[in-house]
Order: structure tokens, then C-alpha cells, then sequence
């Protein structure tokens, strides 16, 4: 028994790094995109590549879906991907792909208070302390802007919002797989989830934006393509089926967890491609990491 508790404990831990590596790089493929891209084409290209992708496994399950269970994997695939991916992709049009990995690392506290909130979980003074701290952090990194030094209040950046709403839908998100759908399979619940909000994408993508103009068109756009598709099979796809299944092996905090590394792994993406990093960035910096600690050391979600 404790060769097996370890195995798996390795095994947990493993995912988490993968996931980070995966997810840490995410930001600076949105970066590389956009230099040819809207965030509009950016995010329903992902969407449509990771749906794609997937389209095999989510046909033949179709039919042992309930129609309760269909309806909480469209709100999944709407909070898990869709929202989330135009909210990065627009956050990155001024905010240094690195910062956007920094504030994504409140989602652990966001899985906390959405769990509190509509799950019945329970929330403590130190979850509430972390957010303290952690918001406190991104408002540090908001008011300081994407490139500015000490000009506290001169350059008040709200594209970090943005990165902050999307935290609240994956926590809404990790609750929902974990309390509503925990009969499903991983693979099938991201599988479902991106078939059902793929077709929204797509349309939006061939027929409001100029995406297949750029792409015929416009120099390096193949090459930003292949950045979004990798996002979308690899980042989206391939993560969130792992994601997915930590959710269902741990708990939900320790599977969101992952966003504690994510930070480190977007940061050193965005100083080797040449982001500079100011004294209240690194501020801001450690004020969401110690929140994000405090809030959740020893924290559980119960029912």
C-alpha cells in the first residue's frame, strides 16, 4: 500500500509539471500570434483546433449522455475554454505574456471562493487573508501597467481584468467537473465540452473575422497559425484532458495548484523573449504567489 500511495503521489505530481510546462508556455504562443492575429481570431482558432482534434472521441459517447449531463458540459466547454480563451487572447493585446502567467495564478483561490460560493464549501480567514494578498498583488501588477516602472497610477492597465475574470471561469469550471460530473470520463467531458461550444467558434471565426484573408495574405501568418493550433491541440486539447482527470483523482485545489508553477515557466518564457520585468512587477509578483500560498495552505474543499 505505501508503494502504491507513492506511485501515485509521484504520478500526481508528474501531471502537474507537465501541465505547467504545457500551460506556462501558453502565453507566449497567444504573444507570437497576435503579432499577426486579432485576440478574436486568436481564441476561436484555438477553440476550433482543439475541438477539431477531438471531434473522434466525443461522437461516439454522444448517445450515453443525459441530457442533465449534456447541459453541464456546455457550461463547462463555455467556462474551460470558450470564455477563457478570447478573455487571455484580449488580455494579451497589452499585457506582457509573462504578467498574464503571474495573475493566472490566482485560479487556485478562485476554485476556493466559487467553491464556497455556490458548492457549499467551506471558506476560512486564511483563504480570505490569501485573496487579500493576492488581489492586492494584481492591483499592484494592474496600476504599474504591462512596461511601466514606479509611475504607480499613470499607466493603469485593466487588460489584467480580463486575465482575472478568466480565473473565476476555470473556477468555476474545476467545481463544476468535480461535484456535477465526476461520472464522466476526463477524456469525454473535455471532448463534449469543446464539440459543443466548436461550432459558435468556427462560425465566428470564418464568417465575422478576416482570419482566411490574413492567412492567404498576410506575411507570417502561417507561422502564427501554427503557433494557435499548437495552443489549441496541445494547451487546450491534450492539457485539459489531463487537467480534467486530476479532478478527479485529487482534489481540486491541488489540481489547480498547477497555476503555481505556471507563473515561473510564462515568466521565463517572456524575459527570453526580451519582457522587462520592473521592481513593482516583481512586487506585485510575490504578493499573488504568497497569496495564493496562504490561501491555500491546508485548504479543502468539502461538501
Amino acid at each position: 500500500m505505501p508503494e502504491t500511495n507513492t506511485y501515485q503521489a509521484l504520478k500526481n505530481w508528474g501531471m502537474l509539471v507537465v501541465l505547467a510546462l504545457i500551460w506556462g508556455s501558453s502565453f507566449i504562443l497567444i504573444k507570437k500570434a497576435l503579432l499577426v492575429f486579432s485576440a478574436g481570431e486568436v481564441g476561436s482558432l484555438r477553440i476550433v483546433t482543439a475541438g477539431t482534434v477531438l471531434l473522434p472521441l466525443a461522437m461516439p459517447v454522444l448517445k450515453h449522455l443525459s441530457s442533465r449531463q449534456m447541459g453541464y458540459l456546455l457550461v463547462i466547454g463555455f467556462v474551460g475554454s470558450f470564455i477563457p480563451a478570447f478573455l487571455f487572447a484580449t488580455a494579451q493585446t497589452n499585457l506582457s505574456s509573462s504578467l498574464a502567467g503571474v495573475i493566472n495564478a490566482l485560479t487556485p483561490l478562485m476554485v476556493v471562493l466559487v467553491g464556497a460560493l455556490f458548492f457549499q464549501a467551506r471558506i476560512t480567514w486564511r483563504i480570505v487573508l490569501g485573496l487579500a494578498i493576492a488581489f492586492l498583488g494584481v492591483g499592484i501588477l494592474v496600476l504599474a501597467g504591462a512596461d511601466s516602472g514606479f509611475s504607480f497610477f499613470s499607466d493603469f492597465n485593466l487588460y489584467g481584468l480580463f486575465v482575472v475574470a478568466a480565473t473565476v471561469c476555470y473556477g468555476l469550471n474545476v467545481n463544476i467537473i468535480k461535484y456535477r460530473v465526476q461520472e464522466i470520463k476526463p477524456r469525454t467531458i473535455t471532448a463534449i465540452s469543446l464539440m459543443m461550444v466548436l461550432p459558435l467558434a468556427a462560425i465566428y471565426l470564418f464568417a465575422f473575422t478576416n482570419f482566411s484573408f490574413k492567412l492567404l495574405h498576410v506575411e507570417g501568418a502561417w507561422e502564427a497559425a501554427g503557433y494557435v493550433t499548437a495552443l489549441g491541440i496541445i494547451g487546450t486539447a491534450a492539457a485539459l484532458v489531463l487537467f480534467n482527470a486530476m479532478v478527479k483523482l485529487v482534489s481540486p485545489v491541488f489540481a489547480s495548484s498547477v497555476t503555481y508553477l505556471v507563473p515561473l515557466v510564462a515568466i521565463f518564457w517572456g524575459v527570453w523573449d526580451g519582457e522587462k520585468l520592473f521592481p513593482l512587477h516583481y512586487l506585485g509578483i510575490f504578493a499573488v504567489i504568497i497569496g495564493v500560498w496562504v490561501g491555500n495552505r491546508k485548504s479543502r474543499l468539502s461538501k
